[in-house]
């Protein structure tokens, strides 16, 4: 495929876990990547792994942050002007506190919902006039089981992920006209940092737990058209 024909997917929390297996994964799959998060260097670190992957692998690490509505535009602009075009969009970036509902802290509640729910809302506003004039884009948005069921303590994490599940609705159904399609992924447990400096495998045992690799996976069929879902849907990914 020319270079100028391979398809662009802008990736947030691109730096490790899910983000950093999905990147490895679009880019096995023909996907020029741009990898978004906070940390220049664990973007870069991403970058490095997915070109060692594969050598014609392209990556470009782009520092943001999703909660500043300029930082997402600047992320877009740096995407459009690298490769001509953005094809995907994975929300892969989240925040999870596990705080009882009285004892929520102020910034524990802004957070959450800045990074959990505005950003995603930031990206998708911005990525939108590129996808609308191609006539054509995926979105992918990464929710939780907490959306639906929330553990005690996942309160504001549960309800920033359920409105996610529905802004991913009436994302589908105002891209549907023009070409673009929305899906929201809402898996367990997964085996991540962040998993763990909440939970010990005493009390959460590895097995019962999913691999980046399997989220991500469920992800890029989402963007490659394999998946059988329908836009709009959240799809529900249990862990073992």
């Amino acid at each position: 495929m020319p270079e100028h024909e391979q398809p662009v997917a802008i990736i947030t929390g691109a730096g490790s876990g899910v983000g950093r297996a999905l990147a490895v994964q679009l880019c096995r799959l023909g996907y020029r990547c741009v990898l978004a998060g906070r940390t220049a260097a664990t973007l870069e670190a991403t970058a490095a792994l997915v070109r060692a992957s594969d050598p014609n692998c392209a990556a470009l690490a782009v520092p943001t942050d999703i909660t500043d509505a300029a930082s997402v535009r600047a992320l877009v602009d740096a995407a459009v002007e690298a490769y001509g075009r953005i094809d995907a969009l994975a929300n892969v970036a989240g925040y999870a506190p596990l705080q009882p509902i009285d004892q929520v802290e102020d910034a524990t509640l802004a957070d959450c919902t800045a990074i959990n729910f505005h950003g995603v809302v930031h990206t998708i506003r911005a990525c939108w006039p590129t996808f609308k004039q191609q006539k054509h884009g995926v979105i992918v948005n990464v929710s939780s089981m907490a959306s639906i069921d929330p553990f005690p303590g996942f309160n504001i994490y549960g309800a920033t992920k359920a409105a996610v599940n529905l802004l991913t609705k009436a994302t589908a159904d105002e891209g549907h006209p023009v070409g673009i399609k929305a899906y929201s992924i809402a898996p367990g447990a997964i085996e991540t940092q962040m998993l763990r400096a909440m939970f010990d495998e005493k009390m959460l045992p590895k097995d019962k737990t999913l691999s980046p690799e399997q989220v991500a996976e469920a992800i890029a069929d989402c963007i490659t058209g394999e998946t059988t879902m329908a836009s709009g849907e959240t799809f529900v990914l249990a862990s073992p």
